[in-house]
C-alpha cells in the first residue's frame, strides 16, 4: 500500500490524562530551569549547568512546555487553548498537530537527524578519547581567553598542556573539535569536519549522547516532551561527567575531579563513559523512531491532494 493510502488511527487522551501528564512534566523541567533563571537574573555563572542552556538552544520557557508529540490528540475544552500556538489545529476528537507544519525544511532535519542517529547507533562504542578535547579547548591559550577564566586549571597551564602533549586525542565529534586552540587542532588524529559528520560520530562520544537532546528539540513541537526531558536529564549527567574530567578545579562547586592524567583516572573515565553509552542508546532509538513516523506522513503537496486522507500515527513518549 502506498504511504499516502495509508490511514493511521491517532491515540486520543483524555482532558484528565494529558493535564496530569503536562504538571508533572512541568514540575519535572522546572527543577532545572528555575535555578538557571535565578543565577541569570543575579549573572552568576555556573560551567557546568550553563552550557545546557547556552550551547544548546532550546529556551527554558519552551523547554517547560509541554506537547503530547506526532499522532496525539488532546480531548476536552482546555485543549483548544493550544489552538493559539504554532503548530496546532483541530479536529471532530479534539486538538492535534497539525501535518501542515511538518514543512519540507523539516522533513529534511528528520531525514537528517534519522540517517545520523542510525549511523552512530550501528557501531561499536570507542572508549579511549579520555574526555581531551576539554584540554584541547585550553591548549596554550591566554589566561584571559580561557573559556571559564573563573575556574583556576587544576594542574596549572604547563601542567594541562603537559597533558595533552603527551597523550593521544582521538576527537572525532566536530562541535567538540571545533573549538579546538589552533595549536591542540595538528594534535588530534582526526580531522573531523560537519560534511563528515554522519561518517565520524559514534556512541562511546559523550558529545554525541548529549546531543540526543538537540535532536530532540529540534523537531520540537513533533516530539513528545517527555522524551526530550529524559534526553535534557541524561545530558546533565553526561555534562557534569565531561566537567569533572576537565583540566578545570570545580571542587568549590561540589564535582570532584575524574584525574584523567592518571591511569585510574583514564580507567574511572572508560567506565563511566562506557555505562552512558548504554543508557543513551534507547534514547537514541526512541528519537529514531519518532523520526520514521513523521517521515512517514505525506509531504505537504501529498497531503493536499483530495483523493487521498492521512491521519498521524501514535508517538511513543
Amino acid at each position: 500500500m502506498d504511504r499516502a493510502e495509508q490511514h493511521i488511527t491517532p491515540l486520543v487522551l483524555p482532558e484528565s490524562v494529558w493535564r496530569a501528564r503536562e504538571a508533572e512534566h512541568h514540575t519535572r523541567v522546572a527543577a532545572w530551569t528555575e535555578p538557571h533563571l535565578r543565577r541569570r537574573a543575579g549573572n552568576e555563572a555556573h560551567p557546568v549547568m550553563d552550557f545546557l542552556f547556552t550551547y544548546y538552544s532550546h529556551r527554558p520557557a519552551r523547554l517547560l512546555r509541554w506537547h503530547p508529540g506526532i499522532g496525539v490528540t488532546l480531548s476536552g475544552d482546555a485543549a483548544r487553548e493550544r489552538l493559539s500556538w504554532r503548530g496546532y489545529t483541530e479536529t471532530p476528537d479534539g486538538v492535534t498537530l497539525d501535518p501542515a507544519e511538518f514543512t519540507d525544511a523539516r522533513r529534511r532535519t528528520a531525514e537528517f537527524i534519522r540517517a545520523l542517529l542510525t549511523a552512530t547507533a550501528a557501531r561499536e562504542p570507542r572508549l579511549a578519547c579520555f574526555g581531551l578535547h576539554e584540554w584541547a579547548m585550553v591548549y596554550r591559550q591566554e589566561p584571559e581567553r580561557v573559556r571559564h577564566s573563573a575556574r583556576r586549571l587544576r594542574l596549572g597551564s604547563p601542567g594541562t598542556d603537559q597533558v595533552v602533549e603527551t597523550q593521544n586525542i582521538r576527537c572525532s565529534h566536530y562541535d567538540a573539535y571545533r573549538f579546538f586552540t589552533p595549536e591542540a587542532e595538528p594534535l588530534n588524529t582526526l580531522r573531523p569536519t560537519r560534511e563528515q559528520q554522519i561518517a565520524n560520530e559514534q556512541p562511546g562520544c559523550l558529545h554525541a549522547g548529549m546531543d540526543i537532546y538537540k535532536w530532540a528539540y529540534k523537531l520540537d513541537p513533533f516530539v513528545p516532551s517527555e522524551l526530550i526531558a529524559d534526553s535534557f536529564a541524561l545530558a546533565a549527567e553526561i555534562r557534569e561527567m565531561d566537567m569533572r574530567a576537565s583540566p578545570y578545579d570545580l571542587a568549590e562547586l561540589g564535582y570532584t575531579p575524574i584525574a584523567i592524567e592518571t591511569p585510574p583516572g583514564r580507567a574511572e573515565y572508560a567506565a563511566m563513559q562506557a555505562d552512558f553509552a548504554r543508557r543513551t542508546a534507547p534514547l537514541r532509538h526512541r528519537l529514531i523512531e519518532v523520526c520514521d513516523t513523521l517521515l512517514a506522513w505525506p509531504a505537504p503537496a501529498e497531503a493536499a491532494a483530495p483523493a487521498t486522507t492521512t491521519t498521524p500515527a501514535a508517538a511513543s513518549a
